[in-house]
């Protein structure tokens, strides 16, 4: 229950006043004097308002209800002579229309917030349950006008729905949405400083307060003031990360060995080995865990930070270091190298065409950029209006920001690609700008929409939807899932795949090693293919192709070759037959296709002969249904017709040519 106190008045000014606005609604004599009776009433049951405030708030609702006498307490709220409290307000019955009452003693606040609400994009009905209902609610409470509120009112009223009894987990959540709302237009309008936060989840810890989770007194001090040092020159989330693991070493040995209370009492054989032992399956941690155990990844990377720590704090020469060493590179576990999983060009060229038709034109705008560019994801989010750079002759280029390793780097566009980031910025609207994560200063980003930052959610949905109209599927039939990192894979896998220098792809990937960028050399290089190619051709040169299974003549008598399942060829000069497993021939008929071949007349019937096989070959292949051969040798036909007939006409081998 949560009493507010009542406004100071003058005795029966209330009733006064009262029937003076009464009397200015646009409404039947009747009405008005059932509205003057009810305000009556209720002073006459509850002539101590302080008093009447101070009950449950079911109690005041009840009486509410039985004199009638909503309007009056709605009215005496708004023009400030009763301050009434959260659970009361929100409690108010639908057809006590507080917006009225509002609009008339603070006019042009509700105008002002709906021009914002569609500046927003937000739909009409939405814009009037927050405009016509949840401000005027949260404006009555603090007792002020729209342009009064900041964020202390905010806050505070979101603490006092957090903490009302009587309200249903129904309309709590109700409550929180429409106070995000309003907090939307407040900070459109500059009355807030901060942008709103949806959750009732606590901020995160900083790694210092983290540190000071670690449950032993004497190695608590030591990790705080360790976190304190590494934070800074560590990024938030890499010193977070470096914390999180040392009090997982810790928060095991006070379950494990409590008596361990001092860093110098630590041991390999007793404390760090059985612990290596139990870590290496250890449960994962938080709410996302959900009974899995951790990876060999994360399995690693606590390693690491745990031996950074202790070779830290020794190299530091802090008196409370170990005396020994109790991590070597030994017990770090080697990790697979993957290489990276990108799409095939067939699968990608589906992808992207489903991609262009997509309905939600930030999923649109945000795949086609991530995979004509290479960006990650975070990067993509963090871009802000001023990423387009032309650089007029060397055309436009997008200006990544600080991402993922700390480096800013540009990437050129294309036209297709200039003119999807065009159209989005054209329908983005105006949107304030917004604190940056990183370091805080107001930043105008690219992908913003109704006041608010876009998420990944959007994009990974209409990535899955997209492979789902192209398609795509696992082998066993599936539905395949493509991940919005694959992208960015498969575009550095095309670049090499062209042909492109591992020191460009480095700069265009944001690599800050050349390790990184020889991963997909190892997956596609040109070079590699090139030289295996030209291995393979001299290897084929000394390897025998069997022209016929074992055992028979690799060529047969001529009735008998026109009959067998081989790929044969009549050459001027003799017979070829070459067997099924040994593939298409490159070199079939190659002298009597070519341009140059320039027969001679003594060759007529020679030619002839061989034109009748090659007819022979082309019915044979037909009824076997090798339409390849089929064609091979209409083609070796029309060629002999062609040679025959200006040979008959007595054309020299000069015509011919």
């Amino acid at each position: 229950m949560i009493t507010t106190a009542v406004v100071p008045r003058a005795e029966g000014g209330e009733l006064a006043a009262y029937d003076e606005y009464v009397a200015s609604l646009t409404i039947e004599e009747g009405s008005r004097y059932a509205r003057r009776h009810s305000a009556r009433r209720f002073l006459a049951h509850h002539p101590d308002l302080d008093e009447w405030m101070a009950r449950p708030t079911q109690a005041r609702v009840t009486d509410l209800h039985r004199d009638k006498a909503w309007p009056f307490v709605v009215w005496a709220a708004v023009s400030g002579r009763l301050r009434v409290d959260v659970e009361l307000l929100l409690a108010k019955p639908g057809g006590v229309d507080l917006s009225l009452v509002w609009d008339r003693l603070h006019p042009g606040d509700i105008d002002h917030a709906e021009g914002v609400g569609r500046e927003l994009g937000w739909s009409a009905n939405w814009i009037r349950q927050v405009a016509r209902h949840s401000l005027p609610v949260v404006c009555t409470w603090a007792s002020t006008g729209l342009d009064g509120l900041g964020d202390d009112d905010l806050a505070t009223f979101r603490a006092e729905v957090e903490r009302a009894a009587a309200l249903s987990d129904s309309a709590r959540t109700r409550a929180r949405t429409r106070l995000f709302a309003v907090g939307q237009i407040c900070f459109q309008l500059g009355l807030a400083t901060r942008p709103p936060r949806r959750g009732v989840a606590e901020p995160a810890r900083t790694p210092t307060e983290l540190a000071a989770l670690v449950s032993q007194p004497s190695i608590r001090r030591e990790v705080v003031r360790y976190a304190q040092t590494i934070g800074t020159v560590l990024r938030p989330a890499s010193a977070y990360a470096r914390v999180k693991a040392v009090r997982v070493f810790f928060d095991w040995l006070a379950t494990e060995h409590p008596e361990v209370r001092h860093l110098e009492q630590l041991e390999r054989p007793g404390h760090v080995e059985p612990f290596l032992a139990w870590a290496r399956h250890r449960p994962w941690r938080g709410a996302n865990g959900r009974g899995r155990t951790i990876s060999l990844t994360q399995f690693h990377h606590d390693l690491v930070d745990l031996r950074v720590f202790f070779e830290d704090i020794a190299t530091w020469g802090w008196a409370a270091a170990p005396p020994r060493r109790l991590l070597f590179l030994a017990d770090l576990p080697r990790l697979p190298e993957p290489m990276p999983r990108a799409l095939p060009p067939p699968a990608d060229a589906a992808l992207m065409a489903a991609v262009g038709h997509l309905e939600d034109p930030f999923v649109r705008t945000g795949l086609t950029v991530l995979r004509a560019t290479g960006v990650r994801v975070g990067e993509l989010l963090d871009l802000e209006l001023d990423c387009l750079v032309d650089f007029e002759e060397h055309g436009t280029w997008l200006r990544v920001p600080v991402g993922k390793l700390g480096t800013e780097r540009s990437v050129p566009l294309d036209r297709s690609t200039i003119e999807a980031l065009d159209a989005w910025m054209a329908r983005r609207g105006r949107q304030r700008a917004l604190p940056h994560p990183r370091d805080g200063r107001p930043a105008e980003f690219v992908f913003m929409e109704r006041g608010r930052r876009l998420t990944n959610w959007r994009l990974s949905n209409g990535l899955d939807r997209a492979a789902a109209a192209a398609g795509l599927t696992r082998p066993d039939g599936s539905p395949l899932h493509v991940t919005l990192h694959q992208l960015r894979h498969t575009f550095g896998t095309s670049l090499i795949n062209a042909g492109m220098g591992l020191p460009a792809l480095m700069a265009l990937m944001g690599h800050v090693t050349p390790e990184m960028t020889l991963r997909y050399a190892r997956l596609a290089s040109p070079t590699v293919r090139a030289a295996y190619q030209a291995a393979m051709g001299r290897v084929g040169l000394r390897r025998q192709i069997a022209l016929a299974p074992a055992g028979r003549r690799p060529v047969p008598e001529r009735v008998q070759w026109l009959g067998e399942e081989m790929l044969k060829t009549r050459v001027a000069h003799g017979y070829c037959s070459r067997h099924l497993a040994a593939g298409a021939c490159a070199y079939a008929n190659i002298c009597e296709t070519c341009d140059n071949f320039a027969p001679a007349p003594e060759f007529v019937p020679v030619m002839e002969g061989q034109l009748a096989d090659v007819r022979a070959l082309r019915d044979d292949a037909a009824e076997r249904g090798w339409e390849a051969e089929v064609a091979r040798h209409e083609r070796v036909s029309e060629s002999l017709e062609g040679h025959l007939g200006r040979l008959k006409k007595g054309g020299g081998p000069a015509e011919v040519a």
